[in-house]
């Protein structure tokens, strides 16, 4: 199984193998941007957000900038308690260092482990309590089926800039708005253009993780201005470009110290 459990300090452009789990999984950023890739979609796990993947999704991750990859998995008792589909979390103060401490030094150590295996249970019953506290982020990008979105999905995945409106990209593959509207609608479970947004957003964590600022990559995204873009990011993420930027390194250098890596043999 791998990745395991524990602490993965990641390069940018990092990316595993595709996998599966007999137990679900969370997934969090201590330092850079993670994206977990499944078959219902994308989740983008800036910092500050956790992801959960349910036992048996085929899944990859895939690091942006360097980044602290924590992940802590749950037996079926605790699973349960949360979405049985991919999902996004935001991460209390609590959960966060619920988290870091389930990932932290001598926990792979049989000899002298850092908890017990009674405190561990008693730490990760915590942490999905949390979770279970906590909304859900609109940072899961689903992925289409229909043959027609398939196309427009392609199609801004690579040009994310890319302004041309419904009526256009329907255009250019043979189908109508109304037809695609409604796909969008009843396939993904938003508009076209909440969809649309959401994969901005997840171009620009990836680019302000890259080092970007702010106004290259509301240009890249396809925002016509700055303003518009802040607007949008702190709608979706809670804080502004510059402020998240400022917190992502903050996160960083927090995560520093080095820990032992290895399995997690909790629960």
């Amino acid at each position: 199984m791998w990745p395991s459990g524990g602490r993965h300090l990641w390069p940018s452009g990092e990316t595993s193998a595709a996998q599966s789990h007999a137990r679900g999984h969370l997934v969090y950023a201590a330092g850079g941007v993670l994206a977990v890739h499944t078959e219902r979609g994308t989740s983008i796990v800036p910092a500050n957000r956790v992801a959960w993947t349910p036992a048996g999704f085929t899944h990859h991750h895939r690091a942006h900038g360097d980044t602290d990859m924590r992940i802590v998995f749950l037996a079926p008792s605790l699973a349960r308690l949360i979405p049985d589909h991919p999902a996004v979390f935001l991460a209390s103060g609590l959960a966060r260092e619920v988290l870091l401490a389930l990932t932290g030094p001598r926990n792979y150590d049989g000899a002298a482990p850092g908890y017990s295996r009674s405190a561990r249970a008693r730490l990760l019953r915590v942490l999905v309590d949390e979770l279970r506290e906590a909304p859900e982020q609109p940072l899961h990008l689903p992925e289409p089926r229909d043959d027609r979105l398939q196309a427009i999905a392609r199609k801004l995945y690579e040009t994310p800039g890319d302004n041309a409106t419904l009526a256009e990209l329907g255009k250019s593959i043979g189908a109508s708005t109304r037809t695609l509207s409604r796909l969008f609608r009843d396939e993904l479970g938003m508009t076209f253009y909440e969809w649309r947004t959401q994969l901005r957003i997840h171009h620009a964590l990836v680019l302000l993780a890259d080092g970007h600022d702010t106004i290259h990559t509301a240009h890249a995204c396809g925002w016509a201005n700055p303003s518009s873009f802040i607007t949008a990011f702190t709608h979706i993420i809670g804080t502004t470009p510059g402020r998240y930027r400022a917190g992502r390194r903050a996160g960083a250098d927090a995560s520093r110290p080095p820990t032992t890596v290895g399995r997690y043999e909790g629960y």
